[in-house]
C-alpha cells in the first residue's frame, strides 16, 4: 500500500442514497453488489471496487448486526490485508486529498465503508 502511505487523504463514507457533492471528491462505490433503485447517473460514482467489499460469506455472517462489529472488522481487515493490488487501484487515481467511500447500508456506523476508511487509515500511519 504504498499509495497510502504517500498521501494524507481525507477520506470520509457516505451512503449512496445522498446527494453527491463537490466535496465528495473521487467517489469510489464498495459495495458488491449495485443499490437498488439508484442510477449510475444519479449515483456519480467514479469508480466501483466490488471486490473490495468484504466476501459474501462475511457479509451474510455480519448481518448489520452491531454486536458483531468488533469481529466483522477484525474478519474484514483481514481480507482487506489480501487485497493490496485493490488497495492501490483504490488510491491510484484520487486527485488532491478527498476520498469518498460510497456504500448502501442503512446503518451509517456499522459498514464495510467505514470499516474500510478505518484501515485506510491506520494504514496511511
Amino acid at each position: 500500500m504504498r499509495t497510502a502511505m504517500k498521501t494524507r487523504l481525507n477520506i470520509k463514507a457516505k451512503r449512496v442514497y445522498e446527494s453527491p457533492s463537490r466535496v465528495d471528491g473521487f467517489r469510489v462505490l464498495v459495495d458488491r453488489l449495485w443499490p437498488r433503485g439508484v442510477t449510475k447517473a444519479r449515483a456519480k460514482i467514479d469508480l466501483w471496487l466490488k471486490d473490495l467489499g468484504p466476501s459474501d460469506s462475511l457479509r451474510k455472517w455480519f448481518g448489520h448486526d452491531p454486536a458483531r462489529w468488533p469481529q466483522f472488522k477484525e474478519r474484514y481487515f483481514a481480507e482487506l490485508a489480501r487485497k493490496g493490488d485493490l488497495i492501490e487501484q483504490l488510491l491510484a487515481p484520487v486527485k488532491g486529498d478527498k476520498l469518498t467511500l460510497v456504500y448502501s447500508a442503512k446503518d451509517e456506523q456499522h459498514n464495510q465503508a467505514v470499516a474500510l476508511k478505518e484501515f485506510l487509515e491506520r494504514a496511511a500511519t
